[in-house]
C-alpha cells in the first residue's frame, strides 16, 4: 500500500483533458472539440457508469416568462446563499442546451398533443420538468451523449493536477497501461459528487469525491461542502447499504403522498407545499418523524396513480425486484445521501481561481444550488455549464505545457468502512457539535500513503473531502438548507455566505474567511 510508484509508462498531449465521462464532461469535450482543440477524455469507469446514468426525475428547464419562476423557486430552495446572477444565467440558457441535446438524437416523452410531456417537482412552482423514458431521463442523456461519438480512455484514473508558475501543466493518470502524464493547459473536473462518503446513497460505487480532492491539492478553493442533499424518498430495505434505488419525486408530482407507519400524512402542517416542498424540508420531515416513532422508515402510496408502471418503469422493476408492488403497496422509503450543492468554487463558467483548471456538474460549485438544490436543476447545469467550460478552454489553446515527472506524493488515507461509518453517524441528515467533533477525532487518525491503485486513490479523496465537510459543517452554527444543527437550530443571517475551504500551505484544510464568521463560531 505504502511502496514506491514507477516511473510513467506512457505520455499524451491535449489542449484540454476532461475528467469524468457524465453528462457535464461530455459536453464539454463535444464543444471543445467542435472548437478545434485537441480534447482527451478520461473515465476511471466505463460508459455507463456515471451518476448521469441514474438520474430519474428530468431536467428543469424554462423559457419565456417561465424563467424568472425557475429562478425565484431556485433561489427559495437554495436557503439565501443561491448567487443569483449564476442561477439566471444557468436557468435562461436552458432551453439552448435541451435544444442541442436534442440535435444529438435525445429523446424526450410526449403526451397526446405531441408536445414534450412536463411534470412538476418539489420546491417548482410549475411543470416545467420534461423527461425520458418515464423515469429514464439520465440514461436517455447518456446514451445521445455516448452515441455522438466522443473518444474516451475509461479505467483511467486522474491521480494529480500539475501545476506551475503558470497555473495547469497537466494531468497524472493511472490505467492499465500503467501511470500516464497527459501534458495539457487546461483541465476539466466532472468527476460528479460525493455520495459514497456515506453508508447509503443514490450515488454510483465511483462518486468518491475524486474531483474535490484534486482541486484542493491543486490550489483551488471549495465552498458549500456541508450542504449535502439527502434525498427524502430513496427505497429502503433493512441494513441496506451502498447504492439504493431513489423513488423520484416526480412520483409525488404525479399524486403520491407521503404516511408514516399509523397512515398519518408526514408534512402536512410542515410547509404551504407539502409533500412538494424542497428536498431538505421533506427530509428533515422524515427524519423528525422517525425520531418520533422510534422507526426506520415511512412509505409513500403510489397507489392512486393511474399508470404507474408505464409511466415510471425503472422504479417499478426496482420495487419489484424486493417484491413490492407499486400499485397495489405501499413503498418503504427513507432519506439517503443525494447530491452535493457544494465543490470546486467556479464561476457560470466553470473557471476556478487556478489558472487552467476548470470544473463543471456536480463537482462545480457555481452558485446556482446554495444551500439545498432544487430538484433537476442538476442536469440542467451539466449541460450548461459543460458546454461553457468547453469554450472557456480555447482561452488557454496553444499555451506550452510541460509535466516534467509522474510522481504523486504522500497523502493521508483512512479506511473507506470508517469514513462511511462516520459521515453517516455525524454529518447526516441532522448533525449537531458533539457528533461533529467525534468525526474529526476519527477522521484525523490516518496513514500516509502513496496512493498507487484507483482504490486507494478514492480512498485519499473520500478522507480528503470527509475532512473538509466536517470542518465546514463544524464551523457553519446555525441550520440552513441540507445542513441541519440540532444544537443551532434557528437560521442566522450572520451565516448568510459560502464558507470557503483550501488546502494552507503547510498541508492542512482551513476555512480562509474565519475573519468574516461570527465570532461565538471560531
Amino acid at each position: 500500500m505504502t511502496g514506491p510508484v514507477p516511473a510513467s509508462t506512457w505520455e499524451a498531449h491535449a489542449d484540454l483533458v476532461v475528467v469524468g465521462g457524465g453528462v457535464a464532461g461530455l459536453t464539454a469535450a463535444r464543444t471543445a472539440t467542435r472548437a478545434g482543440l485537441r480534447v482527451l477524455t478520461v473515465s476511471k469507469g466505463g460508459p455507463t457508469d456515471t451518476a448521469t446514468v441514474y438520474a430519474q426525475g428530468g431536467i428543469a428547464v424554462s423559457s419565456g416568462y417561465d424563467v424568472d419562476a425557475h429562478v425565484a423557486d431556485t433561489l427559495a430552495a437554495g436557503g439565501g446563499l443561491c448567487d443569483e446572477q449564476a442561477v439566471r444565467s444557468i436557468v435562461a440558457a436552458g432551453a439552448d442546451a435541451v435544444t442541442a441535446l436534442a440535435d444529438l438524437g435525445a429523446v424526450f416523452d410526449r403526451g397526446r398533443d405531441g408536445r414534450v410531456s412536463r411534470t412538476r417537482e418539489g420546491g417548482h412552482s410549475a411543470r416545467r420538468i420534461i423527461h425520458a423514458g418515464g423515469d429514464a431521463t439520465g440514461a436517455e442523456v447518456q446514451r445521445a451523449l455516448n452515441a455522438a461519438g466522443m473518444p474516451v480512455l475509461f479505467g483511467a484514473a486522474a491521480a494529480r493536477v500539475v501545476t506551475d508558475a503558470n497555473g495547469v501543466a497537466g494531468l497524472i493518470v493511472l490505467s492499465d497501461r500503467g501511470i500516464g502524464i497527459v501534458h495539457a493547459p487546461t483541465v476539466l473536473l466532472a468527476t460528479g459528487g460525493l455520495g459514497q462518503l456515506y453508508s447509503c446513497s443514490t450515488n454510483p460505487p465511483g462518486a468518491t469525491a475524486d474531483g474535490i480532492a484534486l482541486a484542493l491539492d491543486a490550489g483551488a478553493t471549495v465552498a458549500d461542502l456541508e450542504f449535502v442533499q439527502f434525498h427524502p424518498t430513496v427505497l429502503f430495505a433493512a441494513d441496506g447499504v451502498g447504492r439504493r434505488p431513489l423513488i423520484s419525486e416526480a412520483v409525488r408530482g404525479e399524486g403520491a403522498v407521503l404516511v408514516d407507519s399509523h397512515g398519518n400524512s408526514v408534512t402536512s402542517r410542515v410547509h404551504p407545499m407539502g409533500d412538494l416542498a424542497p428536498r431538505d424540508v421533506v427530509s428533515k420531515a422524515i427524519a423528525a418523524r422517525l425520531r418520533a416513532l422510534g422507526e426506520d422508515h415511512v412509505y409513500l402510496d403510489a397507489r392512486g396513480i393511474d399508470g404507474f408502471s408505464a409511466r415510471f418503469p425503472t422504479i417499478t422493476a426496482s420495487c419489484l425486484a424486493v417484491g413490492i408492488d407499486p400499485v397495489a403497496d405501499l413503498i418503504p422509503v427513507a432519506p439517503a445521501a443525494h447530491y452535493s450543492c457544494g465543490g470546486v468554487v467556479t464561476d457560470a463558467h466553470g473557471r476556478t481561481a487556478v489558472s487552467g483548471l476548470l470544473a463543471a456538474g456536480e463537482v462545480a460549485r457555481t452558485g446556482l444550488h446554495g444551500a439545498n438544490r432544487l430538484a433537476s436543476n442538476s442536469l440542467l447545469e451539466g449541460l450548461v455549464v459543460g458546454e461553457r467550460a468547453g469554450l472557456a478552454a480555447v482561452e488557454r489553446s496553444g499555451t506550452a505545457t510541460q509535466v516534467r515527472d509522474a510522481d504523486l506524493p504522500e497523502a493521508a488515507w483512512i479506511s473507506r468502512e470508517s469514513v462511511q461509518e462516520n459521515m453517516t453517524a455525524h454529518a447526516s441528515v441532522v448533525r449537531d457539535g458533539g457528533g461533529l467533533s467525534a468525526a474529526e477525532v476519527v477522521l484525523g487518525d490516518t496513514t500516509a500513503i502513496t496512493p498507487s491503485t484507483v482504490t486507494e486513490l478514492e480512498d485519499v479523496a473520500l478522507a480528503t473531502t470527509a475532512s473538509a465537510l466536517v470542518l465546514a459543517a463544524s464551523t457553519r452554527t446555525e441550520s440552513r438548507g441540507c445542513h441541519t444543527r440540532l444544537d443551532h437550530p434557528d437560521t442566522d443571517d450572520d451565516w448568510r455566505r459560502p464558507l470557503h475551504v483550501r488546502r494552507s500551505p503547510d498541508g492542512t484544510l482551513a476555512v480562509t474567511d474565519l475573519d468574516r464568521v461570527p465570532t461565538g463560531a471560531r
